[in-house]
C-alpha cells in the first residue's frame, strides 16, 4: 500500500466517523516553544490550552512534522526521520477512551476492501499507563486483546504532557510485532526494535504543574473537559504495509536513494554501513529541506535557517563522500564537485506533491534556494580546506601530531566545515584530531541550546494572569468600522498581577471588552490613542498587543484621574496615526503586488513592517534588484495609486480565497474563515487582518528609498508613502538644487558632472599612490646599505615614508628579503598614516634566520606594545598595527636586541 493511500485511508476513516478534516498547518507556527511543528497536535494547542474555542468537537489531520534534536542519528538508526507525517484524530470534550481505542483498532485491523489497513490483530500489542485500569479493560474486554499482550508502563513511556504546565494525561500506545527476526519475544517492554510503536492515544484528562523531564512534575488535578489527542506515524505504518525493513526503503524515500546511487556510482545495501548511512541522510534531509523551503524557511546562521542550512550541507557532504568512494568512470556518476541538489529536490517535489500540491507550485523557488546553498557550501569547502591547512601547519610547527579539539570545533561551528572531513584530511596529512575535545565542545553547545529551549518554554505560562479573559472570549475589535468605541474595563494588570484600580503616573495593561485600537500583528504596528471616562479620567495608550491571539492588551499610562475595574470608558484611536498606518499597510500590499509583477510569483513575502508614512517589505530572492527593476516597482505602485483603485475587504473560506487567487503568507496559521483585502480587483488580493485605506489614491506617492539583503535568499525593500514620501522627495530636490548651484550646471547635468569629478579624484589618488610607492621603494632601496648587524643577524629596516598600509609594507618586505635571501637576515618596516594615528609594521625573516630560531611572529608580539598595538603571524612573515609613531625607534632597537640574543 502506497504512502499516499495510507494517508488518505486515515482521513477517510475519521471523516466517515464525523470528524472535520483540518489541512496540515505550515511547519512554521507562531509558537514561543518551537522552531518547527514537531507533533500532530501542535496546531490544536490553542484549543487544548483553552486559549481559543474550537469550531468543531472532533477533528482529523495529517500534519507535516520536523524534529531535528537527534539529527546526527539520522541514517544510523533505521526508523528516525527529521521530516515525518503524523496522522491524528482529536476530540474536544466529545468522545474519550472507548471511542478512541475503537477508532484506532478498526482502522488498523479492518480489511483493505473495507477501508482499513488489514493488519493481523495478533500482531498488535497495546500498552497502558500503570494505573489506567479503564483503558486496559477496554482493550481486554471490548476489543478482545489477550491480557498477556497488554503491558503497563510508567510516566516516561505512557504519560503525556506538552513539557510546560497545562493539559496532560495517560496514554495507550499500539505496537506492531515485526517478528523474531527483529529481536526477542516479550512485547515492547522487552524490545522496541522488534515491537515498533505505530500509534499513540493520549487521554488528556489532567492538569500538570511546573517541572522538567518526562516525569519531573506534579499532576495537579482533572481538566474541566476530557480531550483526545492521538497520533499515528504514517512512515512507520508504510514500513509495515510495504514489507520493508526500515522507513528509508518506503516508496517516498527509496527513489531518492536510488537516484543517489545512480549519481554517485555507489550501491545501497551492498554491505558498507557508512555508505548506507550516507544514502539515508540524503533521502531524509532532501525531503525535510524541500518541505521547509516550501513553507518559507531559507538557509541562515541561526534558528530555523541554520537547521535548513545544516540539512542541505549534510546532503552535499554525503554525496561527495559517496562519489569520492566510487570507482572512477562509474556509468552515470557525477564528479565529486558537480551539483546534484537540483536533481534531488525535483524528485522530492515529484513524489511529495500529490499530498502537498504547494510544492509543485513552488518548484522553481525551492530548487533555486537549495542549489544556491549547494554552491555556497562548495565555496565553504574550498575556504575550509585552506583553514584546515593552516591548522595542520600550526600543529606540525608546534611539533604536535594532533589537531586540537578547539580548532576542529571552530572549523565545524564557525565555518561549517564538517568534522568527518576534518578527520579525513587530518589522516591524509599524517595527523589525528582531538575528538574527545571536539565532542566536549559540541556537548557544551548542545547543552546551551537545550537551556535556551527550556528558557523559551514560557510563552503559554505567561498568559496565566489573563486566563479569565481568555476563557471569557475574544476582544471585540471595532476598528474596521469606527475609531471611537464605548467599552468596559474587564481588568487591570500591573507588573504581572491583577489590580483593582490605578492612579496617575502608573503604567499598566488594560483589558477591554471591545476596542477600536489595532493590536500589533501582520507587520502592522499597534495603534496609539486614549481611554477616557466622562468624569475626567484619561489614559494614554502607547501600545496594544494580543494574549492568545484573541484578547487585546492595552499598554497605558494614567495621565489623569483614577481608573477602576468595571468602569465604562471611551476608547479612541489617534486619527492621524491610524491614517498614516493605513497608508503604510496598503502601500505594503501595493509594493508586494508590484514585486510579483516584476520578479514573478516566487517573490513571496518573508516579513514586513509598516508604520505611519513608512513601510519595509522582505521577500524571497537570490539576487539584488537592478536599478531598472527598482524604478519599475516604484512606477507600478504609483500607477496603482493614480488609478485610485477601490479597497474592498470581505470574509470567506480559506479554500475559496485561495481559489480566487488571494496570496497567503507562508508560516501563518489561518482559520477556516479568512479576511481578504482586495485592491483594484486583480491588482492585489491578500489574506490580511490589518487596517487599510478606502481607495488607493489615499496612500499618496510611493517612494522606494532602498533595497538590501537581510539574509541568505531574502531581500528588503523600504519605501515612504504619503507626506513622508513628499518630504523625502522635497529634501532630495533641495540637495540636487544645492549641488547644481555649487557646480554651476543645470540640475539634469549634476550626475554627469559629479561622475567627472569622481573620476578626476580617483586618478589623482592613483597618482599620489604611485608617487608614494616610488618614494617608498627608493627609501627601501637604501635600507640594505644602511643595514646593521646584530649578533650574527643582518637587520634591515626602519621607518618608511608615511601613507603606506600593511599590504604595501608586506610587498616591500618580501622584495627586500629576496635581495638578502642568502644571509641570516630580518627585515623590519614601519610607516604611519597622514595624521599619525595608525602605525602599520611588518617583520620578515630569511630561511637562515629561522634556522637559528628567529621567528617573525614572535618578534611582532614583542614589539607591538612599543607602538601601542598588537599583531601576529607566521615564522617567515608577520605584521601588526599600532597607534604611536613615537615608539618606532624603540621598536627597532627591540628588534636588534631580540635577534642579537639568538
Amino acid at each position: 500500500m502506497q504512502t499516499h493511500d495510507i494517508r488518505q485511508r486515515f482521513l477517510d476513516h475519521f471523516i466517515k466517523a464525523g470528524h472535520t478534516e483540518v489541512p496540515s498547518a505550515s511547519l512554521i507556527l507562531d509558537d514561543p516553544n518551537l522552531l518547527f511543528v514537531n507533533a500532530g497536535m501542535v496546531p490544536f494547542k490553542p484549543y487544548f490550552l483553552g486559549e481559543q474555542t474550537p469550531p468543531f468537537d472532533r477533528a482529523t489531520s495529517v500534519q507535516k512534522c520536523v524534529r531535528t534534536l537527534d539529527i546526527d542519528e539520522v541514517g544510523i538508526t533505521t526508523r528516525h526521520n527529521t521530516f515525518f507525517q503524523m496522522a491524528g484524530n482529536f476530540s474536544f470534550g466529545d468522545y474519550f477512551k472507548r471511542e478512541a481505542i475503537n477508532f484506532a483498532w478498526t482502522l488498523l485491523t479492518n480489511s483493505v476492501d473495507d477501508g482499513g489497513y488489514g493488519i493481523a490483530p495478533d500482531k498488535l500489542w497495546p500498552t497502558v499507563y500503570l494505573d489506567d485500569d479503564e483503558a486496559e479493560a477496554i482493550w481486554r474486554d471490548e476489543i478482545g486483546v489477550p491480557a498477556e499482550r497488554i503491558q503497563r508502563r510508567g510516566l516516561k513511556d505512557n504519560y503525556w504532557s506538552m513539557g510546560v504546565p497545562g493539559p496532560c494525561g495517560p496514554c495507550s500506545e499500539i505496537f506492531y510485532d515485526r517478528g523474531p527476526a527483529y529481536g526477542v519475544e516479550g512485547g515492547p517492554e522487552t524490545d522496541e526494535d522488534r515491537y515498533i510503536e505505530i500509534w499513540n492515544l493520549v487521554f488528556m484528562q489532567n492538569v500538570r504543574g511546573p517541572g522538567g523531564g518526562k516525569d519531573g512534575y506534579e499532576i495537579l488535578g482533572p481538566l474541566p473537559k476530557k480531550n483526545i489527542d492521538t497520533g499515528m506515524g504514517i512512515e512507520r505504518v508504510a514500513c509495515i504495509l510495504q514489507g520493508v525493513d526500515n522507513v528509508y526503503e518506503t516508496d517516498l524515500c527509496k527513489p531518492i536513494i536510488d537516484l543517489a546511487a545512480r549519481l554517485t556510482g555507489r550501491a545501497y545495501g551492498a554491505g558498507n554501513h557508512d555508505d548506507d548511512v550516507r544514502f539515508r541522510v540524503i533521502a531524509d534531509h532532501a525531503r525535510t529541506a524541500t518541505l521547509l523551503i516550501g513553507d518559507g524557511v531559507l538557509p541562515g546562521n541561526d534558528g530555523r535557517g541554520y537547521v535548513l542550512r545544516r540539512l542541505l550541507r549534510r546532503v552535499v557532504r554525503s554525496v561527495r563522500l559517496l562519489t569520492a568512494g566510487s570507482e572512477a568512470g562509474a556509468v552515470g556518476s557525477v564528479g565529486a564537485d558537480q551539483p546534484t541538489m537540483g536533481d534531488f529536490i525535483d524528485l522530492v517535489v515529484d513524489t511529495m506533491s500529490p499530498s502537498y500540491p504547494n510544492l509543485a507550485e513552488q518548484r522553481t523557488h525551492i530548487v533555486d534556494v537549495a542549489v544556491g546553498e549547494e554552491a555556497s557550501f562548495s565555496k565553504t569547502l574550498a575556504a575550509g580546506s585552506t583553514l584546515f591547512a593552516d591548522a595542520a601547519a600550526a600543529t606540525k610547527a608546534a611539533q604536535r601530531t594532533t589537531i586540537s579539539g578547539d580548532a576542529a570545533f571552530t572549523l565545524h561551528d564557525t565555518y561549517g566545515f564538517p568534522i568527518d572531513l576534518t578527520l579525513e584530511m587530518a589522516a591524509e596529512a599524517g595527523l589525528s584530531v582531538d575528538q574527545q575535545g571536539f565532542t566536549a565542545l559540541m556537548a557544551e553547545q548542545k547543552q546551551r541550546a537545550k537551556a535556551d529551549a527550556t528558557a523559551r518554554k514560557t510563552g503559554h505560562a505567561d498568559l496565566s494572569v489573563y486566563r479569565e479573559f481568555l476563557d471569557r472570549g475574544p476582544t471585540t475589535f471595532t476598528g474596521f468600522d469606527e475609531l471611537v468605541s464605548e467599552a468596559r474595563v474587564l481588568g487591570l494588570v500591573s507588573d504581572g498581577s491583577r489590580v483593582r484600580t490605578a492612579a496617575p503616573g502608573q503604567e499598566l495593561v488594560v483589558v477591554l471588552d471591545r476596542s477600536p485600537l489595532y493590536a500589533e500583528s501582520g507587520g502592522q504596528m499597534a495603534d496609539v490613542g486614549t481611554i477616557t471616562t466622562g468624569d475626567g479620567v484619561r489614559l494614554r495608550v502607547t501600545d496594544v498587543q494580543k494574549a492568545g491571539k484573541s484578547v487585546w492588551l492595552h499598554k497605558v499610562t494614567v495621565d489623569e484621574g483614577e481608573i477602576a475595574e468595571g468602569d465604562e470608558v471611551i476608547a479612541a484611536v489617534d486619527q492621524a496615526w491610524r491614517h498614516g498606518a493605513t497608508q503604510g499597510h496598503s502601500g505594503t500590499h501595493m509594493v508586494h503586488a508590484a514585486l510579483r509583477q516584476v520578479l514573478g510569483p516566487t517573490a513571496t513575502q518573508a516579513g514586513s513592517l509598516n508604520r505611519p508614512g513608512y513601510l519595509r517589505f522582505d521577500f524571497h530572492s537570490g539576487k539584488p534588484l537592478s536599478e531598472s527593476q527598482r524604478r519599475e516597482i516604484e512606477e507600478i505602485s504609483n500607477a496603482a495609486v493614480e488609478a485610485n483603485y477601490p479597497v474592498n475587504t470581505f470574509e470567506t473560506g480559506l479554500t475559496e480565497a485561495k481559489q480566487m487567487g488571494a496570496v497567503a503568507l507562508f508560516g501563518e496559521n489561518y482559520g477556516d474563515v479568512v479576511r481578504v483585502v482586495e485592491i483594484g480587483g486583480p491588482f492585489s488580493m491578500e489574506l490580511c487582518g490589518g487596517t487599510h485605506v478606502a481607495a488607493s489614491a489615499q496612500i499618496g506617492p510611493v517612494t522606494v528609498i532602498g533595497e538590501s539583503s537581510v539574509g541568505s535568499g531574502v531581500r528588503r525593500v523600504e519605501a515612504y508613502v504619503g507626506m513622508d514620501s513628499f518630504r523625502y522627495l522635497s529634501k532630495e530636490r533641495a540637495l540636487i538644487a544645492g549641488l547644481a548651484s555649487s557646480l554651476k550646471v543645470p540640475s539634469e547635468e549634476v550626475p554627469g558632472r559629479v561622475e567627472q569629478l569622481v573620476t578626476r579624484l580617483r586618478d589623482a589618488e592613483k597618482e599620489i599612490e604611485r608617487m608614494r610607492a616610488e618614494s617608498a621603494r627608493s627609501a627601501a632601496g637604501g635600507l640594505i646599505d644602511a643595514a646593521t648587524t646584530s649578533g650574527d643577524t643582518l637587520v634591515v629596516g626602519g621607518r618608511l615614508p608615511d601613507g603606506l598600509d600593511g599590504n604595501g609594507l608586506r610587498g616591500l618586505a618580501t622584495d627586500l628579503r629576496g635581495k638578502v635571501a642568502d644571509r641570516q637576515a630580518v627585515i623590519a618596516l614601519f610607516s604611519a598614516d597622514g595624521d599619525g594615528t595608525k602605525v602599520p609594521f611588518v617583520i620578515a625573516t630569511t630561511d637562515a634566520a629561522r634556522s637559528h630560531g628567529v621567528k617573525a611572529g614572535d618578534i611582532v608580539k614583542e614589539i607591538a606594545p612599543l607602538v601601542g598595538g598588537r599583531g601576529g603571524g607566521k615564522p617567515d612573515l608577520a605584521q601588526g598595527s599600532g597607534s604611536d609613531p613615537d615608539g618606532i625607534e624603540s621598536a627597532m632597537t627591540r628588534v636588534r636586541d631580540l635577534v642579537r640574543d639568538r
